[in-house]
């Protein structure tokens, strides 16, 4: 299975259910999507690094740049952060592909 598919599902999966479930603040369709095809590019040319292609949630309480980042708190409702938190970054460089962030609530 391609990272694409994989996220695909995953991402399938979150546009059904979030709507009642409440899960995901934000969802990053077109960015996953985009970085699991720069992933499956990668994997064909060898590159087998553990995380490469895997489809993951961060949590809203972690700044991701260009994203909404709330904490769960109504102060920062609005708040889209301009830059990532060292482990957002961590997991970009490892090849991982964020799905969106995740409720606090």
């Amino acid at each position: 299975m391609s990272s694409v598919e994989l996220t695909q599902a995953y991402l399938d999966r979150i546009n059904r259910y979030n709507e009642t479930l409440n899960a995901f603040i934000t969802v990053s369709d077109e960015s996953a999507l985009s970085k699991a095809k720069q992933a499956d590019a990668l994997r064909a040319k060898g590159d087998s690094s553990p995380l490469l292609g895997i489809p993951l949630a961060h949590k809203d309480i972690f700044c991701t740049e260009g994203v909404k980042t709330t904490c769960g708190s109504k102060i920062l409702h609005n708040f889209i952060s301009p830059y990532d938190a060292t482990v957002v970054t961590r997991f970009n460089d490892a090849g991982a592909v964020m799905l969106g962030k995740t409720n606090m609530d």
